[in-house]
């Protein structure tokens, strides 16, 4: 008990530490979950040996790990998996694991141990939503078309390898672990439309538990917890990963409360993320053998770059094949591939069943793990360069420092704005789509780059107030001896180089605003937006752009 309590109050240490040092990197450059990994790698066992990883603390793991993809089921929009972008992730994964078996029958796996091999295949065709989730939440990436194409393909990326686990890593025969699904599925299905039912009925047991919800109670809290721990004990009796009755919870949950409940989601996030799920990422790193990880580097790096050209390369070429995603800007698309190939909880539930096999070797296992935590720093920290750095138009900004030198302070600065003129763009269209009470997957093209204005006497304000800017702009740091009003002495060459160069891109600027106002305009006039609800908008917009 002494080893057990001592073991989680460090975990308990880790996990408030975290937070703190992740937030003292600029920009959220590096996820808190990485510093909860390389922490539980340092103080595991197979370093420092301060954490022992004893039944308690490895029980309190499991039920973060259930909780991971309870919020990960939750958060899933059913439209993810049966919309087209939701079949082309479906067969995208397909494609996926066929190009793993590929790869580990060309490496001779298959041959020396198929067990082995088999587990190597499904890791390398993971996508750790459930990880992805707080990152995507704290880079404002949920609600956009990014965040939207990497829920549709994400999703694919977990459910279908914790179904292949099932299949393929069991001990059963295959038509026995296939029935034993069949029934796990019927009994998610009654667990899930007997209270959606009993809630549109108004039956006085919904009733009960939603009067007590709050307080001392908290009957829906616990009826969610009763939910998870009971699909992960039928998983667990049936010898089925827990991390499928774990996801199961979460779709259930869903179906159940499909408008969402924000204070039961508030409450489950303070469980999840403020206790439960850091235990599981500590120990997860805990498990990872550093110096076994070091004496392979070329496995580790090796395996990294095959979750690339397994899982990123077939995301991005589906995303630029596809009728409603190929319109998608180039760095977009590789923005979801590269968040896509996120990979950790899988892989530590695939290693854990291989090792306990006797499949895998426990250093092999460490190797991939690794591999898995490094992609939860470098695959998002990819995504948000390609994301928000390739806005910017970083190369068109070095072609310019080449040629004027001296003005990089002022080419480094104007590139800025544009890509916060973008976000802010992405920003007010989201809050449109919320306005008018359509969800964004709902909107064509036109739809989703508008809705915001229409052709009225606030447009026209706005398009000549932008005019006014860069107008301002072009005569701004005039030379000393210059005129304001044009009669005066000429502008010395370099001055007027530079004021020509800004010339050049406030009218760009203007012209491109311009353009993407008129087509706000008219989508919104196709909509039939009044005045009133265009002053909302604005007075909304107005409102999150100062927060």
């Amino acid at each position: 008990m002494t080893v057990d309590l001592v073991s989680l109050a460090i975990i308990a240490l880790v996990a408030a530490v975290s937070p703190i040092v992740a937030k003292l990197i600029p920009n959220k450059l590096v996820p808190e979950t990485v510093f909860l990994l390389i922490a539980g790698a340092v103080l595991g066992p197979n370093l420092f040996g301060v954490i022992d990883l004893t039944d308690s603390v490895g029980l309190l793991s499991d039920l973060g790990l259930g909780f991971l993809f309870l919020l990960a089921g939750y958060e899933i929009n059913p439209k993810s998996l049966t919309g087209s972008q939701g079949k082309r992730g479906l067969a995208t994964w397909a494609v996926s694991i066929a190009l793993a078996f590929a790869v580990v029958i060309a490496a001779g796996l298959m041959k020396t141990n198929e067990l082995e091999a088999v587990a190597v295949a499904i890791a390398l065709t993971t996508t750790a939503l459930g990880t992805l989730m707080p990152i995507m939440k704290e880079r404002e990436l949920m609600g956009t078309r990014v965040g939207d194409s990497i829920l549709a393909y994400g999703t694919w990326g977990e459910l279908c390898p914790v179904l292949a686990m099932a299949l393929l890593l069991s001990t059963r025969a295959e038509w026995q672990t296939a029935l034993i699904l069949i029934a796990f599925v019927a009994l998610c299905v009654i667990m899930a439309i007997v209270p959606a039912k009993a809630k549109r009925a108004g039956h006085r047991l919904f009733r009960f538990l939603t009067e007590n919800a709050e307080g001392t109670s908290q009957t829906m809290m616990r009826c969610v917890v009763l939910l998870l721990v009971g699909l992960v004990a039928v998983s667990a009796v049936f010898d089925l990963d827990i991390v499928l009755g774990a996801f199961a919870a979460g779709f259930v949950l869903r179906y159940i409360v499909p408008e969402g409940d924000h204070a039961l989601e508030h409450k489950l996030d303070g469980v999840a993320y403020g206790f439960l799920i850091p235990i599981f990422f500590t120990v997860s790193g805990a498990k990872i053998d550093l110096l076994a990880v070091f004496a392979q580097p070329a496995m580790l790096v090796g395996f990294i770059v095959l979750l690339l050209l397994v899982r990123a390369v077939p995301i991005f070429i589906a995303l630029s094949t596809g009728k409603d995603t190929r319109d998608i800007s180039t760095h977009n698309r590789l923005t979801v591939a590269l968040y896509c190939t996120t990979a950790l909880p899988i892989i530590v539930a695939v290693t854990s069943v291989a090792v306990s096999s006797g499949a895998m070797p426990q250093e092999t296992a460490s190797v991939l793990v690794a591999a898995g935590a490094i992609t939860v720093f470098l695959m998002p920290l990819l995504g948000m360069l390609t994301y928000r750095v390739a806005d910017a138009k970083p190369i068109e900004a070095a072609r310019e420092i080449v040629h004027n030198p001296r003005d990089i302070g002022d080419i480094l600065r104007e590139h800025w704005e544009l890509e916060r003129m973008l976000t802010r763009k992405e920003a007010l269209e989201r809050l449109a789509a919320r306005r008018v009470g359509r969800s964004f997957d709902d909107l064509d093209w036109q739809d989703r780059a508008a809705i915001l204005q229409r052709r009225s006497a606030r447009k026209r304000a706005f398009d000549e107030a932008l005019d006014l800017a860069a107008q301002e702009m072009a005569r701004r740091h005039p030379a000393p001896d210059a005129d304001p009003d044009g009669d005066g002495p000429l502008l010395s060459q370099a001055q007027q180089h530079r004021e020509d160069r800004r010339r050049r891109v406030a009218e760009h600027v203007v012209r491109e605003y311009s353009r993407r106002m008129t087509e706000m305009g008219r989508v919104a006039e196709r909509m039939g937006l009044d005045e009133e609800d265009a002053r909302r908008m604005f007075e909304d917009a107005r409102k999150e752009r100062r927060h």
